[in-house]
């Protein structure tokens, strides 16, 4: 069964995972049977500036980290790998010298 390229970085290796279509290169996931309308989430900094997946940012403030003893401190850079709809952690980040996490939108700004 052939589907289409990946929307986001029109890779080819694209696998189906129930509903969902997945590329590996990118992890994007979308549902081909809905429109690409929702596929826009605007999610702003503690600036207000908008930010978007690739995005550096900084952390505004230490943040404790659940389950755990340590800190993520106030200058800590981080990379956007996800934006997901959420109410409380929108950002899928890699935070340097922490690893991967969901950070909240409002404790960062763009670097």
């Amino acid at each position: 069964m052939s589907f289409p390229l990946c929307p986001k970085c029109q890779s080819e290796f694209v696998y189906q995972d129930q509903d969902l279509l997945i590329c590996p290169e990118c992890s994007y996931e979308w549902d081909p049977t809905q429109s690409d309308d929702n596929d826009s989430i605007e999610v702003k900094d503690a600036n207000g500036t908008p930010l978007s997946e690739g995005d550096r940012v900084t952390v505004v403030k230490d943040l404790k980290i659940k389950g755990s003893s340590q800190v993520i401190k106030i200058g800590t850079k981080a990379l956007i790998r996800r934006i997901k709809e959420a109410k409380d952690h929108q950002l899928d980040c890699k935070v340097d010298g922490i690893g991967e996490m969901m950070v909240t939108a409002k404790f960062v700004k763009k670097a």
